[in-house]
């Protein structure tokens, strides 16, 4: 029996956010290790959005096999909704000015199509 895109989709993101997790512990290890600066620590971050929703939209794109580019948009953009969701509620309000916020989306957005078209 073939799942629904609605499954593939969440076990993707999943997957994705275990990634994140992983990485960002790696980051925080460098983190203390290397006394990183706050301009390194912000492009760590950022590049973990990159990795991981990148993966996420060759995953999406090899689960769905059609339309791939937008699999991967629809994954990144679920990626970020969620983790501005969750951003949202552990701060009671959103945190950080609205070029960053957009600036993260379209990090997840563009990362999440360039996978979705290199699967």
């Amino acid at each position: 029996m073939e799942k629904s895109k609605l499954q593939v989709t969440l076990r993707n993101l999943l997957i994705t956010y275990i990634l994140t997790g992983i990485l960002l512990v790696v980051l925080a290890f460098a983190l203390y290790r290397f006394r990183l600066k706050e301009g390194q620590i912000r492009l760590g971050v950022n590049a973990v959005y990159v990795i991981t929703c990148l993966l996420g939209g060759i995953l999406m794109g090899k689960s769905i096999r059609q339309r791939r580019f937008f699999w991967g948009l629809l994954l990144g953009l679920t990626y970020f909704l969620v983790l501005l969701g969750v951003s949202y509620f552990l701060n009671k309000g959103l945190t950080g000015s609205m070029n960053q916020i957009l600036t993260t989306m379209a990090i997840c957005a563009a990362s999440g199509t360039a996978g979705g078209m290199l699967s």
